[in-house]
């Protein structure tokens, strides 16, 4: 009899895991995959080791958000680097590429030598990214361009929000501004692969006396009366709990749940009425050595319209830390929404690119789907939307009493969104009451 049953090992499940087993609770982690980590997860090729979901993360400096977080995690034990202050991401659009400085007063001043005639509209624009959550019925596009006459700017503003997904008629403030306030605190790389926060939680856990079970898929939740009892899964094991988590999507995880209540109830049709954002295709490059130096920034390019624009090329520009001592870059991402090859669109800011590729892995939303399990592939999780906000921003409790969320579906996506909402998952189970 476990206390708490976490259905998916995404980064969510994972930090649920490691804070309830913290706290003495005994866990227990089911994954369906036969390795942890959901979108954390990382691949190899040829003797070269590729993420899937992590690029870089943002706010991780002492006294900003992830910094408390990833200590009770111990994960600022892991090797992180610092991305340049001057410039953590490069928009380019068109023929202009702008800076995106660390610290909010660089950050505004830096845009502000651009746009001069904007600097009060800066200054308001980073006074709310620091001040309280937005009201989510408020509209991302109508806050920027009532605050904004430039709309040059709004585009140079959005232009990270590879992040993010972004849609002119739905996308609240609120999730805008936690897609990019941290990032100007701080942004971060790993000195190697998404894999070592996943190893570093399941060590954590297991040394815990915590359970995480992979080739694991849970086919059911068993319960009575409005609670569950048990979980059982495709290789034939039934595991019995008092709590239960869920950081599989909300639609797939009320589906299991073998209540003729629970399947008919409003809540579980309104999940599965919900849209999910869109996914994104991963163009994972090994170049030849030599051929590029390593740059400490991403890259963002667009061409053809605005970042508001669904028709508008873009591709984001991803390097991996090299090793050792070495300056030139060996792995290089390009993320994009499009099926198109970005390679062309890349070389705007990359010349030749295409010649410095050795070889090419691509995945696509199918491979996410497949392998993390998300509806679509989504990379970001149920669409938010401003005029619905009471219906696509959810709560971690459900109808069924021990059954609750959490990842990137809940609240927020992002390490940092996915990590607030962890805790508030785990101070339900802490405070006991159903």
């Amino acid at each position: 009899m476990y206390d708490v049953i976490i259905i998916g090992s995404g980064f969510g499940g994972l930090v649920c895991a490691h804070q309830l087993a913290q706290a003495g609770r005994r866990v227990l982690v089911l994954e369906a995959h036969w390795q942890p980590g959901g979108c954390l997860q990382s691949y190899q090729r040829k003797g070269h080791t590729f993420d899937t979901g992590l690029h870089y993360i943002g706010g991780l400096g002492e006294g900003e958000p992830l910094h408390d977080i990833f200590r009770r995690l111990g994960l600022l034990r892991l090797p992180w680097q610092r991305l340049d202050p001057d410039g953590f991401d490069r928009i380019t659009i068109g023929d202009r590429t702008f800076r995106l400085a660390e610290g909010f007063d660089r950050f505004a001043d830096a845009l502000a030598d651009e746009f001069p005639r904007q600097r009060q509209a800066l200054q308001r624009y980073t006074d709310m990214l620091q001040g309280p959550d937005p009201d989510p019925t408020v509209n991302a596009w109508q806050w920027l361009n009532q605050n904004f006459d430039d709309p040059l700017l709004v585009d140079v503003l959005s232009g990270s929000c590879l992040k993010t997904e972004l849609r002119r008629e739905s996308l609240p403030l609120f999730a805008f501004a936690h897609s990019q306030k941290s990032y100007i605190q701080s942004s971060w790389r790993l000195r190697g692969d998404s894999s070592l926060i996943v190893s570093s939680l399941v060590g954590d856990i297991r040394r815990m006396g915590g359970e995480v079970v992979c080739r694991a898929e849970v086919v059911q939740l068993v319960g009575h009366d409005g609670r569950l009892t048990a979980a059982r899964c495709s290789n034939g094991e039934v595991y019995e709990g008092s709590w239960f988590v869920s950081d599989i999507h909300p639609a797939s995880a009320l589906a299991l749940v073998a209540d003729e209540r629970i399947q008919r109830s409003m809540f579980r049709r309104q999940l599965a009425m919900l849209q999910n954002t869109y996914g994104l295709y991963t163009h994972s490059l090994v170049l030849k050595p030599g051929a590029l130096p390593y740059f400490n920034h991403n890259k963002f390019v667009y061409r053809g319209g605005s970042p508001w624009d669904e028709a508008t090329e873009r591709v984001m520009l991803s390097c991996r830390v090299p090793d050792g001592d070495s300056t030139g870059a060996l792995l290089l991402d390009l993320l994009t929404p499009s099926s198109a090859d970005p390679t062309a669109l890349a070389e705007t800011v990359v010349p030749g690119l295409r010649d410095m590729v050795s070889e090419r892995y691509v995945s696509t939303p199918l491979t996410w789907q497949r392998f993390t399990r998300t509806p679509g592939g989504s990379a970001y999780g149920i669409r938010k939307d401003s005029r619905q906000p009471l219906l696509t921003i959810l709560s971690p409790r459900t109808p069924v009493a021990n059954l609750l969320l959490t990842g990137q579906n809940v609240v927020l996506h992002g390490l940092e969104g996915v990590a607030m909402t962890a805790l508030q998952t785990i101070g339900i189970v802490l405070n006991g009451k159903t």
